[in-house]
């Protein structure tokens, strides 16, 4: 159990860095809209495959997604799971072009037995990110303004919502799992606008705002898992979450910048998170090769934003990946080695001008690196994604996840 007890400081530890780094995730000015970039919690492994995770039951990994996987966990093992990201991105519209680099511990989850056929996670995930940083420049109307007048707009953003959450899942009549996630919702973001002139005679002028969580939500989960002629596994998942009111607190400051700044003022306006839900199949053969695909949807449409829902769309995801291990039991290091790739596409879930972007695309390549003579897998995950268009802002992103899942018989007592 003292063990288990230092796994529980360094929860505390990563905790805290949690959240005082996992704020800085991106800069990407597409996180200026809702609530930022919404991050979908896939591990490092499940992320290799295409974010393929809702029909995943693994004995070797923690799945978040679902929560009716965690009573997939060996009846001894405790697993540990942290994950870092680091993200490079290229941004480019008809005349420029900029690219930015950003780094961060991500997340942190941890999963264990309670009993026969349950199974108990808890840890820290993001929700959200939000970070931008950039300019637009106009020229003011010639007719009206004779002299050369340019207005210069920026835009700066930062923050993000997290989640701490606990979850439980039971195996009932021997091919049935269900499973409950319940999230604590913690955070804030804050986004400044400035508006400047090159003539002294006009005023500048700022707006800053910002969000402020506190606040619970839940998610439901189900796997029905049938083995055929020993060796061939498929499972069939699903999740649902109700659409839920957001305990938030809206402050906006707004005057000009040569003034003396004004404290933000409270106001009072209504957020909602969407309901959502999701199907997945997963195809196992033999412990040695597996192919899923998941279908998601999360209906922003319908929520509360800012107090209305017109400014939000109904988003939508497929992912489709799979992996394989060459030889579990062979000698060579690289025969124990898990390949994995995978695809997804989704849309967006802001608009912009009152339009909705092109459909995002991403594509992955990751390795599952065993430690010897242990349990222990280190996971690499690259991603290629494309968010944006020439036309308005094309976002080229390369993703970096490196995640270490300890994997250990905790609760085996050693016999004299």
């Amino acid at each position: 159990m003292s063990k288990i007890k230092q796994l529980l400081i360094l929860l505390f530890i990563a905790f805290v860095s949690e959240f005082s780094i996992a704020q800085n995730n991106t800069n990407s000015p597409y996180t200026l809209y809702g609530f930022g970039d919404i991050s979908d919690n896939y591990s490092g492994d499940q992320r290799a495959m295409g974010g393929v995770a809702i029909g995943s039951r693994s004995h070797t990994s923690i799945n978040t997604v679902n929560p009716a996987s965690y009573s997939a966990v060996d009846s001894m093992t405790f697993m540990f799971d942290m994950g870092i990201t680091m993200m490079g991105s290229r941004f480019t519209n008809n005349s420029t072009s900029t690219s930015k680099l950003t780094a961060n511990l991500e997340y942190i989850t941890m999963q264990f037995p309670l009993w026969k056929n349950t199974g108990f996670s808890m840890g820290v995930l993001p929700y959200s990110f939000t970070g931008y940083n950039f300019t637009t420049t106009a020229i003011l109307d010639a007719v009206a303004y004779p002299d050369t007048i340019t207005s210069t707009r920026s835009f700066f953003g930062q923050g993000g919502i997290n989640q701490a959450y606990t979850g439980f899942s039971v195996q009932l009549f021997k091919h049935l799992s269900l499973g409950v996630n319940a999230y604590y919702m913690f955070g804030n973001n804050i986004n400044n606008r400035y508006l400047t002139f090159n003539n002294t005679e006009f005023t500048p002028s700022y707006q800053r705002d910002s969000i402020k969580v506190n606040s619970f939500r839940f998610r439901y989960g189900l796997q029905y898992n049938r083995v055929f002629d020993k060796k061939h596994n498929l499972t069939l998942g699903a999740f649902y979450e109700m659409k839920t009111p957001l305990k938030a607190t809206y402050a906006e400051s707004t005057g000009s910048i040569i003034d003396v700044p004004t404290p933000l003022q409270s106001q009072f306006k209504e957020f909602e998170t969407p309901e959502s839900f999701g199907v997945g199949l997963n195809y196992n053969n033999n412990k040695q090769f597996s192919v899923g695909i998941d279908y998601s949807v999360k209906n922003w449409a319908d929520v509360k934003f800012m107090g209305v829902t017109d400014t939000l769309a109904n988003q939508s995801r497929l992912a489709i990946g799979t992996e394989f291990i060459p030889n579990l039991r062979g000698r060579k290091y690289f025969d124990r080695v898990t390949y994995r790739f995978g695809l997804n596409t989704s849309n967006s879930y802001y608009k912009i001008n009152g339009q909705l972007p092109p459909n995002n695309f991403g594509i992955t390549f990751g390795l599952g690196l065993p430690l010897r003579n242990s349990k222990t897998v280190v996971n690499a995950t690259f991603e290629y994604g494309k968010i944006g268009s020439n036309t308005s802002l094309r976002e080229d992103y390369m993703k970096f996840t490196l995640n270490a899942v300890i994997n250990e018989n905790w609760f085996f007592k050693r016999k004299l």
